[in-house]
Order: C-alpha cells, then sequence, then structure tokens
C-alpha cells in the first residue's frame, strides 16, 4: 500500500537541494513584495521545500535563504514606496486593494513605529503594505532593516524548524508506527493553529483603535 504523506515527503526529498532552497528564498521574495505577497503563499512554499531538509548544512542554508528572500522583498517594497508609491497608491492595483488597508497601514505605523514594522511581518496584507508605507515616510532605510529583519528571522527560524523537524520525525517513525501520518499532520496543523492565534491576538489588540478610526474616515466634514 502506498504511503500518500511518504510519497510527497520523498518527491520533495529528492528535488536538488540547491534548487528547493532558491525555489524557497524567490516564494519569500514574492511574498514580501508589495502586492505580489498577496498572491503568492509564501510561508507554505517554505514549509513543503522545509520539509526536504535533512541535514545541518540544508537546514542552514534554507534560513539563509528565507531570511534573504525575505529582506530582499521587503526592501523592494521599500523602495518602491520611496520612488513611486503615491503613483501605486493611486493606480488601479493600490485602489484595488482598498483605501481602508493603506489608511490602516499608515496610522499603524503611526502609532507603533518600530513595533508595527517588527508584527507587521505576522500579519495579513500588512505584511506586504507597511515596507512600502514606511518607503513613503522619512524612515532611513537602516531604521527599516533594524525593525524587519529580526522579524524575518523569526518567522523564517519557525517555519524552517517546524518543517524539518516535523518531516524528520515522520522518517523516522514511520518504519515503527503506523500513526506516524498523524502525528506528522498534527504537527502542521497545531503550528498553522498557533500563528493564527499569534495573528488574531495581533489583530486584536490593534483592533479597538481601527475600529476607532473608522467613523472618522466616514463623517463627512461639517456644512459652512
Amino acid at each position: 500500500m502506498i504511503d500518500p504523506l511518504g510519497w510527497i515527503l520523498s518527491m520533495v526529498a529528492h528535488v536538488d537541494p540547491i534548487t528547493r532552497t532558491l525555489l524557497a528564498g524567490l516564494g519569500m521574495f514574492c511574498e514580501t513584495t508589495i502586492l505580489v505577497g498577496l498572491l503568492v503563499p509564501g510561508d507554505t512554499i517554505v514549509l513543503v521545500a522545509s520539509t526536504g531538509v535533512e541535514n545541518a548544512p540544508q537546514y542552514l542554508g534554507m534560513l539563509v535563504a528565507v531570511v534573504g528572500g525575505s529582506l530582499a522583498g521587503e526592501s523592494v517594497g521599500f523602495l518602491l514606496g520611496r520612488w513611486f508609491g503615491h503613483r501605486i497608491r493611486a493606480s488601479k492595483l493600490g485602489v484595488r486593494l482598498g483605501e481602508s488597508n493603506w489608511l490602516r497601514a499608515e496610522r499603524y505605523l503611526e502609532r507603533r513605529g518600530g513595533v508595527a514594522v517588527f508584527a507587521s511581518r505576522f500579519l495579513p496584507v500588512l505584511h506586504s503594505l507597511v515596507p512600502l508605507t514606511v518607503g513613503m515616510t522619512q524612515w532611513s532605510y537602516r531604521r527599516f532593516m533594524a525593525w524587519t529583519a529580526p522579524a524575518c528571522l523569526l518567522w523564517a527560524s519557525a517555519y524552517v524548524t517546524v518543517g524539518a523537524l516535523a518531516a524528520g520525525g515522520y522518517r523516522h517513525l514511520a518504519a515503527q508506527l503506523h500513526w506516524a501520518g498523524y502525528l506528522f499532520g498534527a504537527v502542521v496543523i497545531l503550528f498553522f493553529l498557533g500563528t493564527m492565534l499569534i495573528r488574531r491576538a495581533l489583530e486584536r489588540r490593534e483592533g479597538h483603535h481601527w475600529e476607532a478610526e473608522r467613523p472618522e474616515e466616514a463623517t463627512p466634514p461639517p456644512p459652512e
């Protein structure tokens, strides 16, 4: 009987390690680049690619590629904001994204400063908008990197480690335990649930500020 999970992990493991690592880095570059990041599931790409990690050099290579791809993507977002930010915001894609999301990114940055840059890496939509929004301000690139680099390292370490350990544990136990696949699935599901809870907690913490600001956006100016 064919083990579907073992077959998938075997397919990933048989991909050339360099190719697999470069694809993960490219996925993260796209995931953190403005607007493109709203379409590319970088977290899934990294998690799947990390299941092929078999030793310490591959782990370190994957970690470097994912962090490097993240920082490169966020750097592109920052530079696009510095050079073309207002044009992008006024473009069809920018309008389609929604003015409320642009305002949300702006006010989050004004209110939290560097903490907003760090936390945005773990928040949907904002992780793509904040780098561009920062580029539209007076922030220096060095200051932006000082806050976003630790967040990218933390994010990458979590995903690469979970992918590598879960797959490694499955390979070790598959021949001994019939329920090894369920264990692998449980680890991955718990990880995704944990990241979801963290995102919800961050959003909830700022939610009352965003809700309080909405009425101001919708309130028309008083008659003269």
